[in-house]
């Protein structure tokens, strides 16, 4: 009776996927059926400007979009539960054009980083999953790309693009404050462009994607001082490559067993396996995606993977084989022009 319990419970949750299009300036929302594994058109939001990264309050029930044009503003949506669909609440200034949007874990915070800025950000938001007025900005190395906070919320990091280097801020949730950490900067390689990073479920690594050379690295994350400590360099890159690198986007299995990053020259997504007991990774080979792969996500179950295509204006599903980590055929479907981001939702 358990086991038939177990098997039927992620068919109880909703599965709701928001895909940014930056040309066609609007938002498509769609429907993931899990079990045949395609997305089905729910609606499509304009926005009115070139709307990019994206990000989901910790409680799922608000939608965060930045416009890179000007005026550059961040949009409040309310995500209904029922549906999928977006009420736009509100929209509020950024201080530049901002590559990523975050919140904070309590929700209160919305960072931002700002690439042709070079600087990060901090945003109010209100008790109604409004963002309200910039109340912090902080000028950084060039090409700020990636602004996140750990599971603790007493440390942010950010990445510079141009500056090669990872900053590390102290993060004061009551104020809304950061400061710089000690050690406040972590070197990359010279020209090697630091872009996307992530934290495995348990805080023990931060998983980084140059996009320069489009290497990846494995750092031991020190949670008591959020400190970084390289431990392993690999590839992105297909065999025989031979192209100008331009490494996009990462992302883990929510069980943390696989990692996958995408590549937009070879329009590849490499995957890997995770030791689980030191964090290493284990090159599972390349699968071809969507043209010019810049966002995609995996879904909260961990069963499918969702790529966008900047220049094939499409998004495809791929099923995640639990056992080996492959992805299995896509399953496509046509959105708006040049997506770039992709947010997925559970909801009951």
């Amino acid at each position: 009776m358990a086991l038939a319990t177990l098997s039927a419970s992620p068919s109880l949750a909703a599965t709701w996927v928001y895909v940014s299009n930056a040309d066609s300036q609007d938002i498509s929302v769609l429907e993931l059926d899990r079990d045949l594994g395609v997305l089905k058109p729910v609606e499509t939001v304009n926005v009115g400007g070139q709307v990019m990264p994206m990000a989901v309050s910790p409680d799922k029930r608000f939608l965060y979009a930045a416009l890179r044009s000007q005026p550059y503003r961040v949009l409040s949506f309310a995500i209904d539960a029922a549906n999928g669909k977006l009420k736009k609440l509100g929209e509020a200034p950024l201080a530049d054009s901002m590559a990523n949007i975050d919140t904070d874990a309590t929700g209160k915070w919305l960072f931002a980083a700002s690439y042709p800025g070079h600087k990060i950000t901090v945003n109010t938001i209100d008790k109604e999953g409004s963002v309200g007025a910039i109340q912090q900005l902080i000028p950084t190395a060039p090409n700020a790309h990636a602004i996140h906070a750990d599971s603790t919320n007493r440390f942010v990091l950010a990445t510079s693009l141009g500056g090669d280097n990872v900053s590390s801020w102290r993060f004061d949730a009551a104020s809304g404050k950061l400061s710089p950490n000690d050690p406040p900067l972590t070197g990359a390689q010279p020209k090697s462009g630091p872009r996307h990073f992530v934290w495995d479920k348990a805080q023990r690594f931060v998983y980084l994607l140059d996009e320069l050379d489009a290497a990846l690295h494995v750092y031991a994350w020190e949670s008591a001082g959020g400190t970084l400590k390289l431990l392993q360099s690999t590839t992105t890159l297909p065999a025989g490559f031979a192209g100008k690198p331009w490494a996009a986007d990462l992302h883990l299995t929510p069980d943390g067993r696989y990692l996958y990053a995408s590549e937009r020259t070879s329009s590849t997504l490499s995957a890997f396996r995770v030791d689980p007991s030191t964090g290493l990774l284990q090159s599972l080979g390349q699968t071809p995606t969507e043209k010019t792969p810049r966002g995609f996500a995996i879904d909260p179950s961990g069963r499918y993977l969702i790529a966008a295509g900047q220049e094939s204006h499409s998004v495809s599903v791929y099923a995640i084989d639990a056992n080996t980590g492959a992805l299995g055929t896509p399953k496509r479907l046509p959105v708006g022009k040049n997506p770039n981001w992709i947010e997925i939702v559970d909801l009951p």
